[in-house]
């Protein structure tokens, strides 16, 4: 079912041929020889530690031992698959070999495009796919590689990125294009070894995708990981945009790994190549030229812009000069009318403000008058109200205490009429006890009359009971006299309190209104004082007026003096402008003789030519041999090729803003050049 055949090895080059191969090619790839030797020694160094593990399996699997009961069938598919695991196993060494051979002699980073690298990637899927667990969905059934690929973004991190970008990628909608598209960055990341032996060391989680007999779980795997070290040595471009990776067919072209054909592609690839470096470094000095020749016109045409700007602005310069003397004289003018003007008005305001100082000076001493004397009420009137405020003071605490001896004559009165209700308590009990006791003598007499013969015996008791009894009604009478004596005494204090209670109410009434008069006279106070404060601020509002006419005087003598500034600014002004006139002249003369030296260095550079790097092998100046310390430098103003020595000044030149590389020639003439023109 898989999409490859079965190669016989008589099909298959052997390893004399390949060295004499290698033996047969030209110079040009004998830089890649020591790479080759390494990823060649890797390789033969893992199939020969894999060799003895397949063929102790083989030999496991192939005899059948004596106790079992497998089938002739089993036995056909096991050396089937083996063959098959053999088949992928060496189609990989040699598509591996020759993609290493193919990349070291053309010695670039390989496209998609490549062959050989097209190849690899088909046996690679082919050995991805070998052993494949078929997945039953509701589709359909499902068998694709990129499940165990998915697995290595869990078991290492650094794969999430390669996961991320494939999940990303919208043009692909398959499993197996993923898989390709992951295969692709793995090799660019050159990891795709790894990636694939930390899927070998985790066997366990393969044998979900994968049958027991499959390549990727048997030592046949761990072998192609080990070729696989050997691709980090090459550099691959591969675009994943553009490409139908879902549709690609996986078919193994078996001619590439014949002698002739591959011998006969390689030589026309490296002569397509060397054509095409060749013309793209043409293409490369045209370009270069190009630009030069673009930079001079537009810096020749700069430059007559500019001196046309400079003519324009010169012809602008003369109009303003003489429209700029015109309005110098009408200033003048202006300036003379302005001083008379002001001249006049500060005689008018010197004759305002002495009238004005005059009333100012009588008014001043009236409100200094005034104040004094109400200054001197404000006093008196708050030494009477802090005298009134000592006064009210004393007679909060006056209040505070009556209030304080009420509080205390009112527990008095709780406490005295508790004790009377616990002396009523006390007869009530009393009460009781006599009632008891009176029953107690009918039950006496009862038995008396029931019981004669036992009275004699009792008498004494009974006189002892009565004795008792009379003490009990003694203590009653002198319990009821003590009980009227506290009454008259509670009336007493009540009376008492009730005549202090009235006397304290006729003081607070007085103290109410005591204050209600102190009251009214604060109001009265506060009235005179608003007034007074009225007053005040009305003084204040007319020396602040006379403050801002004097503020006035001062902002016109200020003024006064601005425009005699401004008048000796003019004229400070007028002489500049003269200057600038006589610099711009100047300047005028000077910008003629830099365009004349401009066409002149113009004419000299059409004459000269900027040699090639490869034209010049000596210096021009010393004729000494260039070499790796001996470098070569051009002359930016004749561009012959001298050495460092030769060539150390630098110069400002027409062409260049900054200073740059000159031979010394051509710095001698220019410094000569800029004499003449100096003097």
């Amino acid at each position: 079912e898989e999409d490859f055949e079965i190669i016989d090895k008589k099909q298959l080059p052997d390893a004399a041929e390949l060295r004499n191969e290698e033996k047969a090619k030209p110079e040009e790839a004998r830089w890649s020889a020591p790479i080759l030797s390494l990823a060649r020694k890797a390789s033969e160094n893992l199939a020969l530690s894999y060799g003895s593990a397949l063929k102790s399996a083989s030999l496991v699997g192939l005899v059948s031992k004596p106790g079992s009961s497998d089938s002739p069938a089993k036995t056909s598919t096991r050396c089937h698959t083996m063959e098959e695991r053999a088949n992928l196993m060496n189609m990989m060494k040699l598509s591996i070999k020759i993609l290493i051979q193919s990349a070291l002699s053309l010695g670039r980073t390989l496209d998609s495009d490549f062959p050989p690298l097209q190849q690899f990637f088909v046996v690679l899927e082919h050995c991805l796919k070998h052993g494949l667990k078929v997945k039953k969905t509701f589709i359909g059934q499902n068998k694709s590689f990129f499940g165990p690929l998915e697995l290595v973004e869990k078991l290492c991190p650094e794969a999430s990125d390669i996961a991320t970008s494939v999940k990303n990628l919208p043009e692909l909608k398959t499993a197996v294009g993923r898989g390709r598209a992951w295969l692709y960055l793995a090799l660019m990341q050159k990891k795709l070894a790894d990636y694939l032996k930390v899927l070998l060391d985790h066997k366990h989680l393969l044998s979900e995708f994968y049958e027991p007999d499959a390549l990727m779980m048997e030592e046949e795997g761990a072998v192609i990981v080990g070729l696989l070290v050997g691709l980090n040595v090459i550099d691959a471009n591969l675009c994943l945009k553009g490409e139908d990776l879902d549709s690609q067919v996986g078919v193994i072209d078996f001619s590439l790994y014949l002698k002739e054909t591959q011998d006969s592609d390689v030589k026309q690839d490296g002569g397509i190549t060397a054509v095409l470096d060749q013309k793209h470094y043409v293409e490369e000095l045209n370009r270069h030229l190009s630009c030069t020749v673009a930079d001079l016109q537009n810096k020749i045409d700069c430059l007559e812009k500019t001196n046309s700007k400079l003519q324009e602005e010169l012809a602008a310069a003369t109009d303003r000069i003489g429209s700029l003397q015109e309005e110098q004289q009408q200033l003048k003018q202006q300036n003379e009318l302005i001083r008379e003007r002001s001249e006049k008005s500060v005689e008018v305001t010197k004759e305002d403000t002495k009238v004005e100082l005059d009333t100012y000076k009588q008014s001043r001493q009236g409100l200094d008058e005034m104040y004094s004397d109400v200054w001197k009420q404000l006093k008196e009137e708050k030494k009477i109200r802090l005298e009134l405020e000592k006064e009210l003071e004393l007679q909060i605490g006056m209040k505070t205490e009556m209030e304080i001896a009420m509080k205390l004559l009112e527990k008095d009165t709780h406490e005295k009429q508790d004790t009377l209700v616990a002396l009523r308590q006390q007869l009530e009990e009393v009460k009781a006890i006599n009632l008891q006791m009176f029953h107690k003598s009918q039950n006496a007499e009862c038995s008396l009359q029931q019981k004669t013969e036992a009275i004699s015996s009792f008498e004494g008791k009974t006189n002892e009971m009565m004795s008792s009894m009379k003490q009990m009604e003694e203590r009653l009478q002198q319990a009821e006299k003590a009980r009227q004596a506290a009454e008259e005494r509670c009336n007493k204090m009540k009376q008492e309190l009730a005549g202090r209670l009235d006397s304290c109410r006729q003081q607070m009434a007085q103290l109410d209104s005591k204050c209600s008069t102190l009251e009214k006279e604060l109001k009265s106070e506060k009235e005179q004082r608003q007034s007074l404060q009225k007053e005040l601020h009305q003084e204040k509002d007319a020396t602040t007026l006379l403050k801002t006419e004097l503020q006035q005087m001062e902002g016109l003598k200020k003024e006064l003096r601005k425009l005699q500034d401004e008048k000796q600014q003019l004229k400070k002004v007028r002489e500049e402008q003269e200057q600038a006139l006589q610099e711009m002249g100047l300047h005028l003369s000077q910008s003629k003789l830099k365009m004349e030296d401009i066409k002149e260095v113009n004419k000299a550079l059409k004459g000269h030519t900027w040699l090639k790097d490869d034209e010049a092998t000596h210096c021009k100046q010393c004729k000494k041999e260039f070499s790796i310390s001996r470098r070569k430098h051009h002359c930016r103003n004749c561009g012959d090729i001298f050495c460092n020595t030769c060539s150390s000044n630098e110069l400002a030149l027409p062409s260049y803003p900054k200073p740059v590389r000159v031979c010394d020639n051509c710095h001698t003439l220019l410094l000569q050049q800029c004499s003449s023109n100096s003097s």
